[in-house]
Formats: structure tokens, sequence, C-alpha cells
């Protein structure tokens, strides 16, 4: 699964851990990407997004609708 929100199009950081003796060796900072399944009453069917923790949390809030026109509106098919 790839670590890309469809919602708010969070990926993957990148940096470096730093030991105790100060080497840098790099490492990914990966968003909370969960996989969700949503009922869309306006097609009669459900779809199955993946997204960020904040972008479920945001989805409460927005509303299923709103969040798939947003989604259609990145040129992401949900």
């Amino acid at each position: 699964m790839s670590a890309h929100c469809q919602l708010t199009g969070a990926e993957p950081g990148f940096g470096n851990s730093v030991s105790h003796s100060h080497r840098r060796t790099s490492r990914r900072f990966d968003p909370n990407i969960q996989r969700k399944r949503y009922w869309l009453p306006s097609e009669g069917r459900y779809v199955r997004l993946t997204l960020s923790a904040r972008a479920v949390k945001a989805i409460d809030i927005i509303g299923i609708e709103a969040a798939v026109a947003r989604i259609r509106a990145r040129g992401v098919k949900p």
C-alpha cells in the first residue's frame, strides 16, 4: 500500500536518524495511512479510500460527499 493520502495528499517525508555519536542514517517519516470504506449515498455504493488519520477526522467533520468532491477535484479517482 502506498503511503499517500487521497484526501490531503500527505506523503512520506525524509530525513536522518541521528545516533548518540551523531552519525546520520537516512530514514523515512510515513503518515498514518488507513484503508477505510465509506457508504456514498449519492452513488448508492461503497468507496474504499486510502486516508491519513487526519483525513479520517476531517471526513467526520465535512462529510463523505464533500470529501469525495475534494478528492475528485485533486484529480484522484476515489
